[in-house]
């Protein structure tokens, strides 16, 4: 499979169509800085938003505006703060339930399911439930046709591009798929948005 290859009109605006059913909020972009633009759009400023690691968000920028810009109460930044050791119940609590949570994804089919793998599963609480708001943004080449080429294009495309990062930034073996999220509907209007991106970008 091609695992980096922009999905057709055709198939982008069915699965489109099939998120729509499935209570998934969908934003096209026209590029890169449009995408950041939609999500700083939707997220109000002053908003409690934890941002997930996620090399799309590192990528656009949307990390560092909500990190650092003082725009933003920053559940990161708290974290990052804290003392794994001592506050670790505290920590897990402030990242399971922010406001919004924003991240990004690592397949999505052609019938509006998505699809999240994790080593630690750290993001998926917020996703799941937690979160009041999610935000997820996604290059439209992680668009598959159903949840065999969603797991396919997870451990054959996604893991082995995320442990060669994970070797670089934490000096470990690499990483493992332990956990995995599959969003089949959301129930609560509005709750998730999805912001598609025409460009390759993030694993």
């Amino acid at each position: 499979m091609d695992y980096i290859k922009i999905s057709s009109k055709n198939v982008i605006d069915k699965t489109v169509t099939a998120l729509k059913d499935n209570g998934i909020n969908v934003h096209i972009a026209k590029n890169s800085d449009d995408a950041k633009k939609i999500v700083f759009n939707i997220i109000p400023v002053g908003a409690e938003v934890m941002t997930m690691t996620s090399v799309t968000l590192d990528t656009l920028g949307i990390s560092t505006e909500i990190n650092n810009s003082g725009n933003y109460d920053s559940v990161r930044k708290k974290l990052d703060k804290m003392d794994r050791k001592t506050q670790n119940d505290e920590m897990q609590k402030l990242g399971a339930a922010p406001n919004w949570a924003v991240g990004s994804v690592h397949a999505i089919t052609e019938d509006g399911k998505i699809m999240i793998a994790s080593n630690t599963g750290s993001q998926l609480p917020a996703y799941v439930y937690g979160a009041n708001n999610v935000i997820f943004v996604a290059g439209m080449h992680k668009i598959v046709k159903d949840m065999d080429q969603g797991f396919k294009r997870i451990y054959e495309h996604s893991l082995v591009l995320e442990s060669e990062r994970a070797r670089k930034a934490y000096g470990v073996l690499g990483s493992s798929v332990n956990k995995v999220l599959i969003i089949n509907k959301e129930i609560k209007p509005n709750r998730i948005n999805l912001v598609l991106v025409p460009e390759v970008i993030g694993f």
